[in-house]
């Protein structure tokens, strides 16, 4: 406001770069006006919430967002402000933090929030029409959960679970356009210690 005279997202509009191209991260200072002019030029909204706490940075209106039609897409930020990357515990905070910010427990229910993490995200990139969901001509690009885990008994609602109680430890499978990365919980087809080595390497490198 000093500098410009203006919010970020209006100035921001009068450069021209609100567009469905757009996505704004994080969106966690964003106003009234702010949303209505994402809205109204069909912008996408990267939703990190562990980087957003982690770093106490705010939380994003997420309710209001969805209730004004805007694409929301989940991350995680980088390793520095987040740690695990862990794409459920996004699912997991994103619900929580959003019932806590309207005051209504109904608000972002678990398909939403699973939409969010999948299709709102391909959809964000431009890429909805090949990934984000599992329809014939997109690429098989799936991921398998074991809800057979001793944790996660009994289920009653399969995408209630992977919103509120699965975690990253629980993929058995992963396959990236058709190809399967990850089998029985496992990497395959990589070399998991030259992996190590490599991160050991680099925590030297950058050990302060």
């Amino acid at each position: 406001m000093q500098r410009f005279g203006m919010r970020p997202i209006e100035r921001i509009r009068r450069l021209g770069l609100l567009s469905p191209a757009l996505i704004a991260v994080h969106g966690v200072h964003l106003d009234a006006h702010e949303i209505e002019l994402l809205a109204e030029h069909g912008c996408s909204l990267a939703h990190c919430p562990s980087s957003n706490l982690k770093l106490a940075s705010g939380i994003a209106p997420i309710s209001e967002l969805v209730a004004k039609g805007i694409n929301i897409g989940l991350g995680t930020d980088g390793a520095a402000s987040n740690n695990r990357l862990d794409l459920f515990q996004e699912m997991r905070l994103a619900a929580l933090l959003a019932k806590e910010q309207s005051g209504r427990a109904d608000a972002l229910n678990a398909h939403q929030v699973l939409h969010m993490a999948t299709l709102g995200g391909a959809r964000a990139l431009g890429l909805d029409a090949q990934i984000g969901s599992i329809t014939p001509g997109k690429a098989a690009d799936l991921c398998a959960v074991a809800l057979d885990d001793l944790v996660l008994a009994p289920c009653y609602e399969p995408v209630s679970h992977l919103t509120y109680a699965v975690g990253r430890e629980h993929v058995s499978a992963v396959w990236v356009a058709g190809r399967i990365r990850v089998e029985d919980g496992q990497l395959i087809e990589s070399n998991e210690t030259g992996l190590i080595k490599l991160a050991l390497l680099w925590q030297n490198k950058i050990r302060p």
